[in-house]
């Protein structure tokens, strides 16, 4: 607790005199979370774990892509930012259903994704797929076989749907990233350090597939989204995108089964988004996805 009194000492001057002890909070396989009261108020303060910058997090593209979503209304908003930490204002939340709040989250990240913003930080999965395999060989792990096969969807895909005009992105909407608050019941983002420059189809493929949507599920979110009733190509196109979030999942478990001080089955966390990614690519609707997102 050494360092992290003295990050709450260093936060005394800015944010008011500390009040009872931190208490950590659950979730987070990146990061240690606290919550704290500072100056009567209840916070939310973030450690990044050891290495963190090797998985592509830029802490200044997570700062500004949180203060643009706070601006807009769908996460909490940023207190205070140090080299060790990132402190938001604390939101009384319960977890939210993403199957049901579809409408919603996708209005959020449509607003966001317009956001007249320029994060320093770009992220595109193929181009993290070679970035990981090279840190994990360079720190002498053997990749899985998944990871070869997960390096050839990903090109096959990118050459199907390049990277234009890229937009400011999330890239990490896991169940436990999308909250409801308590006091005016709307839905909100959080854990923004994986945001960079990157594809909002992969946003859309990244919550339908860490959500488990169904192609109901997808129908709705393409047509909240888009506001009106998707095309072939933008539903083929969704497809391919959740694939290609398996991808970089796995190949983010092979990076963090070197890296991390973490305590968690990161190898079988990459098995299992591996895994996931053959059964998706072994479906002969996966040929007739990449013809169809060609438009």
């Amino acid at each position: 607790m050494g360092e992290l009194n003295d990050i709450l000492h260093d936060l005394e001057g800015a944010l008011g005199p500390l009040s009872g002890e931190p208490a950590a909070l659950d979730g987070g396989i990146t990061n240690r979370n606290y919550r704290v009261t500072l100056g009567g108020t209840d916070y939310v303060l973030r450690r990044p774990g050891k290495d963190t910058e090797l998985l592509g997090i830029d802490r200044a593209a997570e700062r500004l892509a949180n203060d643009a979503a706070a601006e807009l209304g769908i996460a909490p908003a940023v207190a205070a930012s140090l080299e060790s930490c990132l402190v938001t204002r604390f939101i009384s939340c319960r977890p939210a259903d993403p199957a049901t709040s579809i409408e919603e989250i996708a209005r959020a990240l449509h607003a966001f994704h317009g956001a007249e913003l320029r994060l320093p930080t770009s992220f595109w999965v193929p181009d993290l797929l070679g970035e990981y395999a090279a840190i994990a060989s360079e720190r002498g792990a053997t990749l899985p076989a998944g990871y070869a096969q997960a390096v050839l969807v990903a090109a096959r895909i990118e050459a199907t749907l390049p990277l234009h005009e890229p937009r400011p992105c999330h890239n990490d909407l896991l169940p436990g990233n999308i909250i409801r608050g308590d006091e005016q019941g709307r839905i909100m983002l959080v854990d923004w350090e994986y945001a960079g420059m990157g594809d909002p189809r992969f946003d859309l493929g990244n919550l339908a597939v860490n959500n488990d949507f169904d192609e109901h599920d997808e129908e709705r979110l393409l047509s909240a989204y888009r506001g009106s009733p998707p095309s072939d190509s933008e539903r083929a196109a969704l497809k391919l995108m959740r694939i290609l979030s398996d991808a970089r999942e796995g190949a983010w478990g092979v990076l963090q089964g070197v890296v991390s001080e973490l305590d968690f089955d990161f190898a079988g966390y990459a098995r299992r988004h591996f895994d996931r990614l053959a059964a998706a690519v072994a479906d002969p609707g996966f040929e007739e996805w990449l013809a169809a997102a060609r438009g």
